[in-house]
């Protein structure tokens, strides 16, 4: 299960990501490539692995940034401008595009890879182990429906297929090209799902329990057969203040009356609270997990296909412990 990791992706901030800004127009001017965005860096993944060679891709929110939390500056909302094509996963979840696009005077094609996807709500995470509740999307938007999809390795080639799709409508002439690159990375990702479920298979089903920062893995959950016990923030999204002493003391009971013998801390988030509420419940604070974006290129999760791979090796271990 090869996977190539995103070059590009390794401009965080600072100079780097100003280097960014007007490379996509000099290398498709200079290739033919057509030049596509992408909202943040697990899309991203999806769309060069689609794209390849006739591609120059921009990842709006760089590895390691969070999405629900970023606030493009004067050069990022630069980067967007020529776009042909904006991937986004739509349903609200970035809610900072509209006025970026609007900012850019893009003409691109704002293309959401969520259309089709059966949507959980939040009230569904809250039962993320009974793998059936799914609701179909009837156009709501973040706030009711969770849009981290890509914790259900099935929405990722649900997506794939979608960029695959979309490129060969705005680029007919590499067509071919992209069903082939999408066929086999298709393959890597249908792998890449039965791993993760001979990994969860070795935990039994009454320690398959998961405490996180923010609600983020309600997919992941539903899929592969796991439980949400509850989230230090209580929400979709990571924006807000931290909890109230209460809630954290709530959550702390439920975490001691499920018995789980560890909760997670994100990528996206500090590990503060989630030391605290370790601390207070008495259980391990695991590593991190990587959840609503890649790391850096030399990190554990610098391609989705990586960044499954290592929560899910993660989650076993810290929940086998017990």
């Amino acid at each position: 299960m090869s996977t190539r990791v995103l070059s590009r992706r390794t401009v965080a901030a600072g100079l780097g990501a100003l280097a960014l800004v007007r490379l996509p127009s000099a290398r498709a001017q200079e290739s033919g490539a057509i030049n596509v965005a992408a909202t943040f860096s697990i899309l991203a993944d999806w769309v060069q692995h689609v794209g390849g060679e006739h591609i120059a891709l921009t990842a709006i929110v760089p590895a390691g940034g969070d999405a629900h939390t970023f606030d493009p500056n004067p050069d990022q909302v630069a980067r967007i401008a020529d776009a042909g094509v904006i991937f986004e996963i739509g349903i609200g979840f970035e809610t900072w595009l509209a006025d970026m696009v609007d900012a850019s005077g893009t003409s691109a094609l704002r293309h959401a890879v969520t259309d089709g996807v059966s949507l959980l709500t939040a009230e569904d995470d809250e039962h993320a182990h009974d793998d059936e509740e799914h609701h179909e999307d009837d156009g709501h938007d973040h706030g009711e429906f969770d849009p981290h999809i890509w914790g259900d390795v099935a929405n990722a080639i649900h997506a794939v297929r979608a960029i695959r799709d979309a490129l060969a409508a705005v680029d007919p002439d590499h067509a071919s090209e992209y069903e082939a690159n999408a066929t086999t990375y298709i393959a890597s990702l249908t792998d890449l799902d039965a791993v993760i479920r001979d990994h969860v298979a070795t935990i039994p089903e009454d320690q398959r329990k998961l405490v996180t920062t923010h609600d983020t893995f309600g997919y992941y959950a539903n899929a592969y057969g796991f439980e949400i016990v509850g989230t230090a923030l209580g929400s979709l999204t990571t924006e807000g203040g931290d909890p109230s002493a209460s809630e954290t003391a709530a959550l702390i009971d439920e975490i001691e009356a499920s018995g789980v013998p560890a909760i997670f801390a994100e990528n996206v988030s500090g590990t503060d609270l989630m030391e605290t509420i370790a601390d207070g419940a008495g259980v391990e604070l695991a590593p991190p997990l990587y959840t609503d974006a890649l790391s850096e290129p030399d990190g554990p999760a610098a391609t989705y296909i990586a960044m499954m791979t290592y929560n899910t090796e993660t989650i076993v271990t810290a929940l086998s412990a017990g």
